[in-house]
């Protein structure tokens, strides 16, 4: 699926505004943007690597090969956001924690459901989303967790490492084994990705059978 890679999913979302409706939406956007605390039930989704809305005029719309001369009939508002895990989770998460904010996110938006009721909700989004046909994601085996928790034993790591030259060998096992139990809970592996489909699946088996390849080549060889 073009819009996963690994543990990465790329959301798009272009809805058209109801007829009038851009400087309201535009007015909306830049207070969320002003009081982020707003969307703190957002912030507080550990799934969310980010989100973002976007309004665009029907004059501003770029030609993507429809003709300069083509005129639309509504502004649009764009929602990207890259998360972990599925689509359902995502959705879900979004509509219990910030269902009053989300409103408000898309009010004025052609035929906006409410998101609460869910089914509609979702329906909606499904309706108006658009495959992303490039994604390209640095580190596809970790999730936004897995990389908050690596840069904390990296932190941990130069701290003792700079504290080696220093430190007497009773000093630095001390520090040491006081790091340990301080970083113990972010050295766990990073575990599988979710299977989305039955592609993303075997292009998994395969990206980690070509890493297990390497690592065999590379391996020393004892004589």
């Amino acid at each position: 699926m073009s819009n996963i890679a690994g543990k990465a999913y790329a959301l798009n979302v272009i809805t058209p505004l109801a007829r009038w409706h851009y400087w309201v939406k535009l007015g909306i956007v830049t207070i969320l943007r002003a009081f982020p605390s707003l969307l703190a039930g957002l912030q507080g989704l550990s799934i969310i690597h980010f989100a973002r809305w976007v309004v665009i005029r029907r004059k501003d719309w770029p030609d993507l090969g429809q003709g300069k001369e083509t005129r639309l009939r509504y502004d649009y508002m764009i929602f990207f956001s890259n998360f972990n895990g599925t689509w359902d989770q995502y959705i879900d998460a979004f509509s219990d924690g910030i269902p009053d904010n989300l409103d408000l996110a898309w009010y004025g938006d052609f035929r906006y459901p409410q998101s609460i009721p869910l089914s509609p909700f979702k329906r909606y989004i499904q309706h108006n989303q658009f495959d992303t046909e490039y994604y390209y994601n640095a580190t596809p085996g970790a999730a936004q967790r897995d990389i908050k928790a690596s840069i904390r034993v990296m932190v941990a790591v130069r701290k003792l490492q700079s504290l080696h030259g220093t430190a007497t060998p009773e000093e630095f096992a001390q520090a040491y084994r006081k790091t340990m139990v301080e970083v113990q809970n972010d050295m766990g592996t990073q575990g599988l990705s979710p299977v989305a489909s039955s592609a993303a699946h075997h292009a998994a088996i395969a990206r980690q059978d070509g890493i297990n390849r390497i690592w065999a080549s590379a391996a020393p060889v004892s004589d």
